[in-house]
């Protein structure tokens, strides 16, 4: 059977819901389902199971596409370390010099369009922050989805030596994540805010055991 993982590529979706309607008017036309023998040598014929193809079509309907652009010839083009990941790399474009303490707005050399409903959280990664002290200065970091500059991290430097950051660095990482935009929130002044069972406990009311 072909390889599901580039069942996309191959297979027209037009073609799958094709054969989909064809299966099921069979069913209704037999009255019954068809047995064992004739599944197994049409989906042997499609080079494909049924479960397969709708494990796939699931997996198409759950994919978001994050179109990117290099606008500089060192930018690195971001991926997922493995496929189970929240996030996908983001490196450095330049070699950036951090002092003791410092700050720095870190270019990536990329500029990225994806659907309305979602935004690109800037978030530090893990192995940077314990291994050279290097986070993201304000995690997370909102990459709006009508904002169409370069994606650029500001990174803070815990220690107390210089630090240089060289060209193609993992500075941070970035994740597609659902959220309402403002077009679709309707902000309403009030004269009072309903009190809920938590009320006014926050900042450490809950204890730390």
């Amino acid at each position: 059977m072909m390889n599901l993982g580039n069942l996309g590529q191959h297979f027209d979706p037009k073609v799958r819901e094709e054969i989909t309607k064809q299966f099921e008017k069979l069913q209704a036309e037999m009255g019954v389902e068809p047995d064992e023998n004739y599944q197994k040598e049409l989906e042997e014929m499609l080079g494909f199971s049924f479960e397969e193809m709708e494990k796939e079509i699931n997996r198409e309907a759950m994919t978001r596409i994050i179109k990117v652009e290099l606008i500089n010839k060192d930018a690195t083009l971001p991926k997922y370390a493995y496929p189970s990941d929240s996030g996908f790399d983001l490196h450095s474009s330049e070699e950036i010099i951090i002092g003791p303490f410092g700050r720095a707005l870190v270019p990536t050399g990329l500029r990225v369009s994806f659907d309305e409903g979602y935004e690109i959280q800037v978030r530090p990664k893990s192995g940077l922050a314990i291994k050279q002290g290097l986070t993201v200065l304000n995690t997370p970091g909102t990459v709006d989805q009508g904002y169409t500059g370069e994606i650029q991290v500001i990174v803070f430097n815990t220690n107390n030596t210089t630090v240089t950051i060289p060209k193609g660095m993992k500075v941070g990482q970035g994740v597609l994540c659902p959220v309402i935009q403002g077009k679709y929130v309707s902000i309403e002044q009030v004269d009072n805010v309903e009190d809920k069972d938590r009320g006014d406990n926050g900042f450490g009311s809950t204890g730390i055991i």
